[in-house]
C-alpha cells in the first residue's frame, strides 16, 4: 500500500509567521494534531504539533498548590517559527505504507508531510492508518472485487471472502493469474494480507 492511498489531502497547513493562537485554532477546528509549517514560497519549514504550540501557553493556577505562584520570567512564544520543529520528516505520495510507520516509530511523531517535489500535497497520520485497518470486511470484500474485476477484466474468476483483513481468493490454481490477483488484492487499502485457497477445477 502505498501513502498517497491513505493520506489527508489537501494538507492543513499553517505560516512561519503566524501567531500562535492562530495555529492552535486550525488545529483545533480541523481535528488534527500537527501541520506542516510553510516558507513565504509556501515550501515545507518545519513542523508544528499540538504539544509544541502548548508550550508556555498555561502559566501555574494558584489554587492548586499553597506556595505562592511566580509569574513566569518570559512571555509565552508569539509565532509559529518560535515553537515549530524545523527538521521536519517527510514522505512522498509512492512512499511504501510500511516506511512511513517506521519512520513514525523510530523518530516518534504521530504524522509526516507528504510531498511531490516540493509542493505539499497531504499529510499521513495514525488516525489515516488506523481508518484504514477499521474498515469492515464486507467493504473489504467489495473493494477486492471490484479492483479484481476493473483491473483484470479477463482473468479468471475467484471467489473473494475478507477475514480480519485477511483476503481469500478461492479459485483453480493457476499460477500467472494468481500473482496479478495478488497484487491486485494488496494495492486495497485494510488489505493486510492475501491467501490463496486452492479450488480443484
Amino acid at each position: 500500500m502505498l501513502v498517497r492511498e491513505v493520506m489527508s489531502s489537501p494538507a492543513i497547513t499553517v505560516r512561519r509567521t503566524d501567531p500562535v493562537r492562530r495555529a492552535i485554532r486550525t488545529l483545533y477546528e480541523h481535528d488534527i494534531t500537527a501541520a506542516p509549517v510553510v516558507d513565504d514560497a509556501g515550501r515545507v519549514a518545519g513542523v508544528v504539533s499540538e504539544l509544541d504550540l502548548l508550550r508556555g501557553e498555561f502559566e501555574p493556577d494558584p489554587r492548586a498548590t499553597a506556595m505562592p505562584v511566580r509569574a513566569a520570567a518570559e512571555p509565552p512564544p508569539r509565532r509559529v517559527m518560535e515553537v515549530m520543529t524545523r527538521q521536519a520528516v517527510t514522505v512522498t505520495e509512492t512512499t511504501d505504507v510500511t516506511t512511513a510507520i517506521d519512520l513514525m516509530v523510530g523518530k516518534r511523531i504521530k504524522s509526516l508531510p507528504v510531498l511531490r517535489g516540493q509542493e505539499i500535497v497531504g499529510m499521513v497520520s495514525r488516525r489515516d492508518l488506523m481508518a484504514m485497518l477499521a474498515r469492515p470486511d464486507d467493504e473489504l470484500r467489495a473493494a477486492v472485487e471490484t479492483a479484481l474485476r476493473e483491473q483484470y477484466p479477463f482473468g479468471p474468476s475467484w471467489h473473494v471472502a475478507v477475514r480480519e483483513g485477511v483476503a481469500e481468493l478461492s479459485g483453480p490454481p493457476r499460477e500467472h493469474a494468481d500473482h496479478i490477483a495478488d497484487l491486485l488484492a494488496r494495492t486495497v487499502p485494510g488489505i493486510v494480507r492475501v491467501k490463496h485457497l486452492r479450488r480443484q477445477p
